[in-house]
């Protein structure tokens, strides 16, 4: 029973996932504590280069920090897209993305335009 509970409590009732380039990865899962609240789990996992397996970072961000934590955030990433690379174009990667997803849905499909039963 404790177990199960356990189980219940690492499970995420919510997930997100951002593929950022070929190797790594960030995964939003909000999880359920043992008291029935909420906390978030943000990590971030990156292929290990020339070897099997991947390298995980985790940052765990509970309700009371939400506000303070999304304020900083914001404020610091406009302080990098207008203060120290207004120049750049951040749409690139999203455009960029964009393409590889459909490519990779083109991917997935036989020649006949069916899905494949893909295993992993």
């Amino acid at each position: 029973m404790e177990n199960e509970r356990n189980s219940k409590r690492l499970e995420s009732v919510f997930s997100k996932k951002v593929k950022a380039g070929k190797r790594r990865t960030y995964f939003f899962d909000v999880r359920r504590t043992k008291g029935e609240d909420y906390y978030l789990t943000l990590t971030e996992s990156t292929k290990k280069f020339g070897r099997d397996g991947y390298e995980r970072h985790k940052i765990f961000l509970y309700k009371e920090d939400f506000n303070r934590f999304l304020a900083s955030l914001e404020e610091t990433i406009n302080y990098i897209k207008t203060e120290l690379m207004p120049e750049y174009d951040y749409e690139e990667f999203d455009r960029r993305h964009a393409e590889n997803d459909e490519y990779d849905e083109d991917m997935e499909r036989s020649p006949e335009g069916e899905e494949e039963d893909l295993t992993w």
